[in-house]
Order: C-alpha cells, then sequence, then structure tokens
C-alpha cells in the first residue's frame, strides 16, 4: 500500500489490474488504484489471490460491464485475509482466512465484498488455491443442483467438462450419485474428465453427444445458440437444459414441440447480477452442503496454472487458448 498526498488529505494506494481499453490481452495493466473501504455490511479483504473466468474475457473487451455499483477492476472471486469490517458486520474477523464470491473486483491487492458472500476456506485447502471455488461452486451449485434439483440415479451431461465449472460440476454431480456425461475437445482432456468421475466421454470435435449420451435429466451448458437443438434432443422426459454462457452464439431456434412432448424446461442464469440477498442465499447452500464434500476429499479445486497477478495478460492468453485444464489463478506476489 502506497500514500498519496492530494489537496492536503492522504489517500492509500492499492495496485490493480486495469483494462487501458477494450481489447486483447496486451490491454491489462498493473497500476495504482485507490484503496477500497469497506462500507455497511461489507468486509475489506487483502487479496491472496484471485481466478480468471471466461467472464472476465468477455469484460476485457468490452462486451460484459459490470452490474450497477460494482467495481469496475475484472475478477469475480478471491481469497485472502479479512483485514476490516465494515459497519453492522457480525460472523466475521480481523485475521480471518477467507475466499468470496465478488461482482468485480478481484484482480487487486484489496477488494471489498458484501459480507453474505465471504465463505471461509473448506478444511484442508490452502489460502491461494481457495481462490479457485467461489464461482465455481456458486454456479454449480445454484444450476445444477438448486434450480436443476438433480437427483440421485439421474444422468447429468456438462459441456466443456475440462474448464473451471466442468471439473468442478463432474465432481459434484458424482457425489450426488449421478451417471456423469462430458464433453472435451481431446482425448487427453477427457481421459482426465474420466479420473474426476466421469461416466461418459464425447469428444465434440469427432462424436455427436446426442448420440453417445442418449439421454440426459440435467444439461449445464456454456455454449447457448449453437447447441440450443441438440440440448433439446437429448433431454429425457422432464429433463432440464440449464444454460450459463453464450459462447456459441446468443439466437436459436426453440423447438417448443420437442420441450412440449418431453415436458422439458430450459432455464438460462446468470450469477454476476444478482442481489445480495439472492448471492448470499447460494453462498449459504454452498457452505453448508457443497464445503462439506470438499472438506472430505470428494470435490477438489483444480487448479491447471498459478500465474502472478502482475501477469493476467498471460492468464487471459491460457484460458483463450483452452490450454489449462481446471482454472487458472492469479497469484498476488508480495
Amino acid at each position: 500500500m502506497v500514500p498519496e498526498v492530494s489537496n492536503g488529505i492522504t489517500v492509500d494506494r492499492v495496485h490493480a489490474i486495469t483494462v487501458r481499453e477494450p481489447g486483447g490481452p496486451e490491454v491489462l495493466t498493473w497500476t495504482e488504484v485507490e484503496d477500497p473501504v469497506p462500507g455497511p455490511g461489507e468486509v475489506l479483504i487483502d487479496v491472496a489471490a484471485s481466478a480468471v473466468n471466461r467472464a472476465d474475457l468477455l469484460q476485457r473487451q468490452g462486451l460484459y460491464p459490470p452490474p450497477p455499483g460494482a467495481s469496475d477492476i475484472i475478477g469475480l472471486e478471491c481469497s485472502g485475509t479479512i483485514v476490516a469490517l465494515g459497519e453492522g458486520v457480525t460472523g466475521w474477523h480481523v485475521g480471518d482466512e477467507v475466499c468470496a464470491l465478488l461482482a468485480g473486483g478481484g484482480y487487486a491487492e484489496k477488494v471489498v465484498v458484501p459480507a453474505p458472500q465471504v465463505l471461509p476456506l473448506p478444511d484442508g485447502v490452502d489460502v491461494v488455491t481457495a481462490a479457485a471455488l467461489p464461482e465455481v461452486a456458486c454456479t454449480v451449485w445454484s444450476n445444477v443442483v438448486m434450480d436443476g434439483r438433480l437427483e440421485l440415479g439421474e444422468t447429468f451431461l456438462v459441456h466443456g467438462g475440462a474448464g473451471g465449472i466442468g471439473t468442478h460440476a463432474i465432481q459434484v454431480a458424482k457425489a450426488l450419485g449421478a451417471t456423469v456425461a462430458v464433453t472435451a475437445g481431446s482425448g487427453e482432456r477427457l481421459a482426465k474428465c474420466a479420473e474426476l468421475g466421469a461416466d461418459v466421454l464425447v469428444n465434440y470435435k469427432t462424436q455427436d453427444f446426442v448420440a453417445e449420451v442418449g439421454k440426459a435429466d440435467v444439461v449445464l451448458d456454456n455454449m447457448g445458440a449453437s447447441y440450443l437443438p441438440r440440448n433439446i434432443d437429448v433431454l429425457a422426459p422432464d429433463g432440464r437444459l440449464m444454460i450459463i454462457g453464450m459462447q456459441g452464439g446468443v439466437k436459436g431456434e426453440l423447438p417448443i414441440g420437442k420441450l412440449l412432448s418431453k415436458r422439458a424446461s430450459v432455464m438460462a442464469t446468470g450469477l454476476r447480477g444478482r442481489s445480495v440477498e439472492n448471492k448470499g442465499a447460494i453462498v449459504a447452500q454452498v457452505r453448508e452442503h457443497l464445503w462439506p464434500l470438499v472438506g472430505s476429499g470428494a470435490v477438489k479445486p483444480v487448479v491447471g496454472r498459478v500465474v502472478p497477478m502482475q501477469e493476467a495478460a498471460e492468464a487471459h492468453r491460457l484460458l483463450e487458448a483452452s490450454d489449462v485444464f481446471g482454472k487458472v489463478l492469479l497469484r498476488r506476489e508480495r
């Protein structure tokens, strides 16, 4: 932290990754910003690590602006140590090691976050590795369990099984007693998915997932438009399609007749723009039901690469190239 004097007033400064202008990874810059201060109901976290998500790439390109009131610094999750409490915060103390779900601000030395979005470190997970969990844990639990209602004995299909969401979803679904099907782009990546518990392995470059999977009760989809017709085809009667991304486009044709015949449902959800109350409810469920699975080792954080936070541009290149299995972390260098 570097103090700055302006008009006779001392303003503390910290470092963060900022975006010079919308563009490629090269627009990410490590620079000084004003030290964040927790408001009522918020905590201030001294960041140990953050993680890179697909949404971060879109924000860097100017295609995914932060919701109103959120930090314009990229970063949807972090881990670290609480260093200050805002007015009215209970249940947390200065010095607690935590991880947190953010609406923005994770690529920084410090970040403020609403207290309901803070989680303790799961048993057995160190403070840097814990940065790999909040966004995937809350996304998967809310979509697959809370809204998707995956049950014991059902079949679950996740697209992009080798990514951060996919590697986490495989383990959660397996821990819940589901048969797990995944798509990925190479035999090597599919073999790693199998090690995490995937039962049905589909190379999307050479195989048709509808033919290989047969019927799925719950589908977790990050592709959007390009997969929509086939996702409907693969749904079992009363199946649930959960759309969480649009890597394959934003507009598609919805076959209503097939939905009606299957009594199937399609739900598209985002996490970032939800209210603090809504996110807090998800975080509470994750803490109660998922954290014990992480603590027991049934669900493990999957980290493919750890990059110094100052080198966030390289981390973005890695994710864009799909060169990593699991999560890419940004570790703060001290």
